[in-house]
């Protein structure tokens, strides 16, 4: 696996330990954790931290006793590591096989048919309840999806592949959190990509004709 370049925030990973997300993106951000040991180690350094803390507000213990419950608490306790026993699945689309990370894999039957988009674009959508959902997007060689900007946020993490916009490059377990400030085109060349994606919003279009299909943005990629 190539290095990973993009990282979900601090703020991101302490709501994700905090279970402060919601169900869809805290997969997405999960799935980028199988992906990524510096986030586990970021993870493992929250979670001893919020632990600290609620020890020191809740503990009537005195402070020597509390300090040596700490010292023992973080003397065994590894950082996390992606579990090595876990099966990965399959996702399959026409003739291409992916294998996923194990926070992904085990909503694989969740997922719902494929459907061909223009473009260049194939998408599937995982719900997790009726409220609730993200998709696999597939952009084959030289495929793009026009100039946009997010009524919300977006949340892109690529599982297999590569893809380019204006600002970079991103290849297996980047994770690129956008939001209505922010504005792309993501396109692929020689080289296909398949994403795990999560929007609160529809996507905005910014340019050319594609700004006819903002009325019904929300069909195609929410």
């Amino acid at each position: 696996m190539s290095k990973i370049k993009f990282h979900p925030s601090e703020e991101l990973l302490v709501n994700y330990v905090s279970g402060q997300l919601n169900a869809a993106l805290a997969v997405v951000v999960g799935t980028h954790l199988d992906m990524c040991p510096r986030c586990r180690s970021v993870v493992h350094d929250i979670e001893v931290h919020l632990a600290t803390r609620e020890l020191h507000q809740t503990s009537p213990m005195a402070e020597p006793e509390l300090a040596a419950m700490l010292e023992s608490i973080l003397a065994s306790e590894a950082p996390m590591v992606a579990p090595k026993s876990a099966p990965e699945e399959n996702i399959i689309l026409e003739s291409k096989s992916f294998k996923v990370p194990p926070s992904l894999g085990r909503h694989a039957s969740r997922m719902g048919p494929w459907s061909k988009m223009p473009g260049g674009l194939w998408r599937a959508p995982l719900e997790l309840n009726a409220d609730e959902r993200m998709h696999l997007i597939y952009m084959q060689e030289n495929a793009s999806v026009p100039e946009h900007t997010h009524r919300g946020s977006e949340a892109t993490l690529v599982l297999d592949g590569v893809f380019s916009d204006e600002h970079d490059e991103y290849r297996d377990g980047d994770f690129i959190f956008l939001d209505a400030t922010q504005q792309h085109t993501p396109h692929t060349t020689d080289e296909s990509c398949l994403t795990l994606a999560f929007l609160d919003a529809p996507l905005h279009f910014t340019s050319g004709v594609a700004r006819l299909l903002n009325p019904f943005s929300s069909l195609f990629f929410r």
